[in-house]
């Protein structure tokens, strides 16, 4: 096993969240079934939101002994440009759309560029960019 096809985020309001992923770019095949779940596609995998109750019930766990997350839960989600202004633009274009500021952009010891973001469930979401970085034909990151 060596690919992950979906990441499924339990959402509290899906047209909320369908909405916000939507003004950063990202594109759903289809939206016939908009109302109960989405797919956004991405190169290489696609984001999943699904209503937090259904997803707890496909797992079978229970809202009393699982209640939706309201701390960071050690998990972010990346987002890796090609420059500097593609970071700025993005989080302009998220924090106008309901996103929380959790760390305004700034150069890192690491030698690029990132901030930090919440959407509107609370995942966290890092924008950054380096300029040593090359993307494949995909668009992917290349990390050797």
């Amino acid at each position: 096993m060596n690919s992950i096809h979906l990441i499924c985020l339990g959402v509290q309001d899906l047209t909320v969240s369908r909405q916000f992923f939507q003004a950063l770019g990202f594109q759903a095949p289809n939206l016939e079934n908009a109302e109960t779940i989405v797919f956004f596609n991405n190169t290489g995998t696609k984001l999943e939101l699904f209503p937090y109750t259904a997803l707890l019930a496909d797992i079978g766990l229970s809202a009393d002994n699982h209640p939706f997350p309201r701390t960071f839960n050690g998990v972010t989600h990346a987002f890796n440009t090609h420059s500097q202004a593609e970071v700025d633009a993005t989080f302009k274009t998220a924090l106008a759309n309901g996103a929380t500021l959790i760390k305004a952009p700034e150069w890192g010891e690491w030698g690029g560029y990132s901030g930090y973001f919440s959407d509107p469930d609370g995942y966290y979401w890092e924008v950054a960019y380096s300029k040593d970085w090359q993307f494949d034909q995909d668009g992917m990151v290349v990390i050797e």
